[in-house]
């Protein structure tokens, strides 16, 4: 049994899935990895997610440390960017494998983007 953030996971697949598993998560670590975004960039990348799904996404990913919220108050209006830590970032290579698949199975089966 494995321990990581309070959670427990029977073996180390299950907390990687436990970490980046779901249907939004992997998305938006894909769409930080080359660089940070604000929410509304964000919103924009994946426009049929909804604002509380994405919002408790972002904040279960900040809550296990592979991602970064960072706020600028020094001028109206308030900015809030996102980003990977150093944490996160050693998930990049694991999300570039996931999507490189996804783009074999498009390219094997012939799938058109609409």
């Amino acid at each position: 049994m494995y321990i990581f953030k309070g959670k427990e996971y029977p073996c180390c697949a299950s907390l990687t899935m436990g970490v980046i598993g779901g249907k939004w998560k992997t998305v938006i670590l894909f769409h930080l990895i080359d660089g940070p975004l604000r929410y509304n960039e964000l919103r924009k990348e994946m426009p049929t997610v909804t604002e509380r799904t994405l919002s408790l996404q972002l904040k279960t990913l900040e809550d296990d440390g592979v991602v970064k919220r960072k706020v600028y108050t020094t001028k109206p209006p308030l900015k809030v960017e996102y980003s990977l830590t150093d944490f996160g970032k050693t998930l990049i290579p694991v999300i570039r494998s996931i999507a490189d698949w996804g783009v074999f199975v498009v390219e094997k089966n012939g799938i058109k983007a609409e």
